[in-house]
């Protein structure tokens, strides 16, 4: 399962990188992975600094952290 995770971690960033800011309702659908994969690996690239979550009404939104 780890590895599935860090397969999607990947296909996570580089949809964050080619679309910016998303919700994560949308994120989910586009990616076509199950809703507790994309979780799981949000949830690993965010312990990295990789992403930042805000909470927007009733879904998430989502994008890369940028910056030095």
């Amino acid at each position: 399962m780890i590895t599935e995770i860090g397969i999607t971690a990947g296909e996570i960033w580089h949809y964050l990188d080619n679309h910016g800011t998303v919700t994560l309702s949308d994120l989910v659908k586009d990616l076509e992975k199950p809703r507790d994969e994309v979780l799981m690996s949000l949830g690993w690239l965010a312990r990295e600094g990789h992403v930042m979550l805000q909470k927007q009404a009733e879904d998430y939104t989502v994008c890369l952290r940028r910056g030095g």
